[in-house]
């Protein structure tokens, strides 16, 4: 008799350390970092192959630990149960349901769950070689659950590819880099920079390009003597040449080649052919989006291109310079103009020049502000209102209150924005 208990409570033990086991897997395999897997694979880790496999068929990995998770389970209690009805009678039932409910609890479940996951890719790397051996000896039970299953889902109507697509691989990276972010894994600048690079293929060109109002140009009629202090004068090296019309672009000089010239040409300036040494002006559709610009700028080796719409009117211009900022934030030198466009108040509300566009805003103070719909606040303010707002007039959009306080014919040029609250925060801890 004494032989058979412990033989009994030595084949409950086993099943209750197989039980952690399983749980243990579930836990690390879906927390580990498949990043950090694939440099391991890619140094020779053949665990992390062999991860990596087993995630690949996930729904086949999760069958078979849940299959042999409930196995041992019951069975582990089922014995505990016989065992104690020999003891104690038909209370045996119910001190083994307290029993083993305590014990798979704290031993099977949360010890080995809180242990994967502070050790998620340790944990998987151990147990893979085991758990693909367990696999491969459950597949035609689990197959035969999978059948069962995705009949069962036909029924209701449910598609799994239909939920896969849910979320695309670019989200899941911007918000795990958004994750990591807040928990400080991530410093902001970073984030920023990384998120920047996503954003590229759904930015416009006419989000980042100066407007054509902005635009620094230069009136081909002139003689050389003033197209030349022009171009001295200017903060850019690439100036577009239009004739007889603004419109009427003709090419883009490049000081560096205007410079050249006049070297060669010290006695008359005025024999210089500004045309010979234009570049030929380069027109891109406002359909095009930032990803597909910089490629383009990459392929011809230039930097610089004129914006038009579908009738070829002018809408401005787009540099390299322009869509690198849309990644790593405003880039000036000695030549640049600074123009950060936002104040902070002492009543916690900011002045933000109506020009200041919306990714920016977002950028530096940590807000989170749409940007689909306008590309500056003044331009949120005019969408959401569906008006030109006069000087005075407050608006609450998205929880957070503008006040127009200045503009220059239909142009906001001034707001005082007061933040929500959690955007108040978000601002005070960046």
């Amino acid at each position: 008799m004494e032989t058979y208990i412990i033989l009994t409570l030595f084949v409950v033990l086993i099943l209750i350390v197989f039980s952690a086991f399983f749980s243990g897997s579930e836990t690390a395999l879906t927390a580990a970092s498949r990043p950090r897997l694939t440099h391991l694979e890619a140094g020779g880790n053949k665990k992390a192959t062999i991860v990596l496999q087993l995630l690949n068929l996930r729904e086949r990995l999760i069958g078979s630990i849940l299959l042999g998770n409930n196995l041992v389970n019951i069975f582990a209690s089922s014995l505990a149960t016989s065992l104690l009805i020999s003891w104690t009678g038909d209370a045996g039932v119910v001190y083994a349901t307290i029993i083993m409910t305590t014990v798979i609890l704290i031993f099977a479940e949360v010890l080995p769950k809180t242990y994967a996951l502070r050790h998620p890719t340790r944990s998987a790397l151990r147990v893979a070689p085991i758990l693909k051996f367990i696999v491969i000896i459950l597949s035609p039970i689990v197959i035969g659950i999978e059948a069962i299953v995705g009949l069962a889902l036909r029924v209701f109507g449910a598609d799994k590819q239909a939920i896969a697509r849910l979320v695309s691989p670019q989200e899941e990276i911007v918000s795990a880099i958004k994750l990591h972010a807040q928990e400080g894994g991530i410093v902001k600048d970073e984030s920023d920079m990384l998120r920047g690079v996503f954003d590229l293929s759904e930015r416009w060109v006419t989000d980042s390009m100066i407007h054509r109002k902005n635009m620094v140009m230069i009136d081909g009629n002139q003689n050389n003597q003033k197209i030349i202090e022009q171009v001295l004068n200017s903060q850019f090296t690439r100036i577009p040449i239009w004739f007889q019309e603004k419109e009427n672009i003709i090419g883009v000089l490049h000081a560096k080649d205007l410079l050249r010239e006049i070297a060669n040409n010290t006695d008359n300036i005025n024999d210089i052919d500004l045309k010979k040494i234009m570049l030929k002006p380069w027109f891109v559709p406002e359909s095009t989006n930032l990803l597909e610009q910089m490629t383009a700028f990459r392929d011809k080796h230039q930097h610089f291109a004129l914006v038009v719409d579908e009738y070829g009117v002018l809408m401005g211009l787009i540099t390299l310079e322009d869509i690198i900022e849309e990644i790593v934030g405003p880039i000036t030198d000695e030549y640049d103009i600074a123009k950060k466009g936002i104040r902070r108040s002492q009543d916690g509300s900011f002045l933000v020049d109506g020009a200041v566009s919306i990714r920016d805003l977002n950028r530096d103070l940590g807000w989170n502000l749409p940007h689909n719909e306008a590309v500056t606040i003044a331009g949120l303010v005019v969408h959401e209102s569906r008006s030109i707002p006069e000087v005075g007039q407050i608006f609450n959009f998205f929880e957070t209150r503008f006040e127009i306080l200045k503009r220059n014919r239909n142009q906001i040029t001034l707001l005082k924005v007061f933040p929500h609250e959690k955007n108040l925060n978000k601002t005070i801890h960046n």
